[in-house]
């Protein structure tokens, strides 16, 4: 019987379970499996920064990966080709997907048990989404504060009072946090073509203007 892992094998680590051979492998045990070849590897390490970088957004690292993977192949791919390739469990693949389908960034290609998947890549939604719900509300906190601390200290300058803070150095950083807002507002707003081709036109422009204005 082919070893399932021979084609994208590597060494296993971490919080999953796997069967090698027929045999049941425990978390805490390493499997030693084949080393994947250099476009593979290449492909894993795409994933591993895409994994971590959406990690910072507030997703998991697994979410990134899944979705890269299912991004930069050509045909739709099953839970158990995904899993294979990560050299992780088929559950915890089959979580991520679960989660991905509910941010909209997956879809399964039919409607059986089995179905295969294919990325999305019209992501702008869910991660402006994201900015709205997590970095704007975090940035709105910030300029409501600084509003309330400027208030105050006008108030107590005001009335004559001598305090040990600078209102114009805090009037700066309230400007600075409403420029961060206008900032985010736009992103938030942009309209990012949704086909492959389109995004591309649209990156090369948006390059050419930045090239343009020395940006």
């Amino acid at each position: 019987m082919t070893d399932p892992y021979s084609r994208f094998g590597r060494l296993a680590t971490g919080p999953c379970r796997a069967h090698v051979r027929g045999v049941a492998v425990s978390d805490e045990i390493e499997v030693q499996r084949v080393a994947p070849d250099r476009l593979t590897q290449r492909v894993l390490s795409v994933a591993d920064t895409v994994g971590a970088f959406i990690e910072s957004w507030g997703f998991k690292a697994i979410h990134g990966k899944v979705w890269t993977i299912l991004a930069l192949r050509r045909a739709p791919t099953a839970q158990t080709e995904v899993a294979e390739i990560l050299g992780v469990s088929r559950s915890l693949v089959s979580t991520a997907i679960s989660e991905l389908v509910e941010y909209g960034l997956v879809r399964a290609i039919g409607d059986h048990r089995n179905a295969p998947y294919e990325a999305r890549l019209d992501v702008w939604p869910t991660i402006s989404d994201v900015l709205r719900r997590r970095e704007w509300m975090t940035v709105e906190r910030a300029r409501l504060a600084i509003e309330a601390a400027v208030e105050e200290l006008e108030f107590a300058e005001e009335g004559g009072e001598r305090t040990p803070y600078d209102l114009g150095r805090l009037r700066v950083i309230l400007t600075m946090t409403e420029l961060a807002q206008t900032v985010l507002k736009a992103i938030i707003g942009l309209r990012v073509p949704r086909s492959l081709e389109a995004f591309r036109d649209w990156m090369r422009d948006s390059a050419a203007l930045m090239q343009r204005f020395k940006l």
